[in-house]
């Protein structure tokens, strides 16, 4: 005996009002969700990428100015996003008459030097405040996927029984507890926790999936600040030593 196909879009219109309103409800977390996956999907690779490439850039040519230049172009980088704060900060400090890192420091007396390796807490605190700004837009949206991953299953499960008293209650009102008046009923009901599951487990997998990738583009700008600021007090200790 070949089993009868499942006609979703007949249960749905068979469903009372309140398992279609869940099931309508569900397909809107469904459709938000994929297309959050897909743009941040988009959004995070192409960090990743041009990350990568400011980075070698950055360590090849150790000439700030010069990548800064290029930090402009790569505009999806957050580590250059990073570097360009950065850099702009210490432009600020140099134009009080003490050196730039990376470039042939001019004579500078004490006064100036110190005044720069002071500043340099400046540097920090901006390089700090623009990894919060990256890690910020990062993870715009992406709770949502966890948001629906926790509740998408209970949205189901509330339509399912829901449905499911109204199948007893039929019962009730015809007399008769047989299977064919049992089974359609519940089966469209259950169709509501399947929904759920099937937005709840793509959403879950997706908000893991970036959660891991923003940690790792967070360990890239702790790891680039830190090595930005190292660049730029041993540049000013150089400078230090040839003004004595």
């Amino acid at each position: 005996m070949v089993p009868a196909k499942i006609d979703l879009v007949q249960m749905f219109l068979n469903a009372g009002l309140m398992v279609q309103f869940v099931l309508l409800l569900l397909l809107f977390f469904s459709v938000s969700s994929w297309a959050i996956i897909l743009i941040k999907y988009r959004y995070i690779k192409k960090s990743f990428s041009e990350s990568s490439m400011f980075i070698d850039y950055f360590w090849k040519s150790r000439d700030f100015s010069d990548a800064f230049a290029k930090a402009k172009v790569l505009r999806s980088s957050p580590v250059a996003r990073v570097f360009r704060i950065g850099y702009m900060e210490l432009k600020k400090l140099s134009r009080s008459g003490a050196p730039v890192a990376s470039q042939s420091p001019p004579e500078a007396d004490m006064a100036s030097l110190s005044s720069m390796f002071a500043g340099t807490d400046n540097v920090k605190r901006a390089l700090r405040r623009a990894i919060n700004t990256e890690i910020t837009r990062l993870t715009q949206m992406v709770p949502f996927l966890a948001t629906t991953g926790n509740t998408a299953p209970f949205i189901g499960l509330f339509g399912t029984v829901w449905g499911i008293m109204n199948s007893f209650h039929g019962i009730g009102q015809r007399g008769s507890a047989s299977l064919a008046v049992v089974a359609p009923g519940i089966s469209e009901a259950l169709v509501a926790t399947a929904a759920g599951l099937a937005v709840a487990i793509p959403a879950v997998m997706a908000f893991n999936y970036f959660t891991q990738k923003i940690r790792v583009i967070e360990s890239e700008l702790n790891s680039f600040s830190a090595d930005f600021l190292n660049i730029v007090e041993r540049d000013l200790m150089r400078a230090k030593e040839k003004s004595k």
